[in-house]
């Protein structure tokens, strides 16, 4: 575990005082309560301090960066940045989710790539580093995994509207349309696959806990695969 955990350290730029933080942030309730004798605490009150934190310093970053927006447009751009689908994205750039302690069924059930899970553990692991290292050197790692590529991460928030406007811009009349075409897990946590379909080829294809999610994800790899033919 140790080494794990010192992996984890160079990958994130961040040397932890108290390890102990760490391995409180990527430690899955699942994987708690399968090991209640280990009295391990899971790390859903880190994440809510790292929630906090990740709202306050994003905000002053787009605050500062564009003077010349206003609070609405603020606060969506914030959103967009702090939603879901982009913080797992940014988890993804880290390979969270491979250091995660997830109990046996949420790992063999998907868990560790689960958009739910990694975002939820990203904040966690900002909670972690300002509860050892206070709030600069938690703004150091917001910087570089969270606030970076603003513009593209923008664009996969609101991906379907952005392909819609790509596809009406061509001057070709191109139709296009979502299908889903599978879902897996019990009621309570389903996920979604779903196609994009361009003149009826598939285009993209993404997977989330919402059918919404699924076609958003869908919609930017179509859009990633039409950037790179122009």
């Amino acid at each position: 575990m140790s080494n794990r955990l010192s992996e984890l350290e160079s990958k994130i730029g961040y040397k932890f005082n108290n390890i102990d933080y760490l391995k409180t942030a990527i430690t899955h309730t699942s994987y708690a309560n399968e090991n209640k004798r280990d009295g391990l605490e899971h790390n859903e009150r880190m994440e809510f301090l790292g929630d906090a934190v990740l709202e306050l310093v994003s905000s002053e970053i787009l605050f500062k960066k564009y003077p010349d927006l206003p609070e609405g447009k603020l606060t969506r751009l914030r959103a967009s940045l702090v939603c879901e689908p982009t913080l797992a994205m940014d988890a993804k750039e880290i390979d969270l989710g491979s250091f995660l302690l997830l109990g046996k069924g949420e790992d063999a059930t998907g868990g560790r790539y689960r958009d739910s899970v990694t975002s939820d553990a990203l904040e966690a692991v900002i909670g972690a580093i300002y509860l050892d290292g206070g709030l600069e050197n938690a703004k150091s790692f917001i910087e570089k995994y969270v606030m970076n590529d603003i513009e593209n991460k923008q664009l996969f928030s609101d991906s379907k509207t952005h392909l819609q406007e790509m596809i009406a811009g061509d001057g070709t009349e191109s139709e296009l349309h979502y299908e889903i075409v599978g879902e897996s897990g019990p009621d309570h946590n389903k996920s979604y696959i779903a196609n994009v379909l361009i003149n009826n080829k598939v285009m993209g294809t993404g997977e989330g806990k919402t059918k919404k999610a699924a076609e958003q994800k869908a919609a930017w790899e179509a859009i990633k695969s039409l950037d790179k033919r122009q």
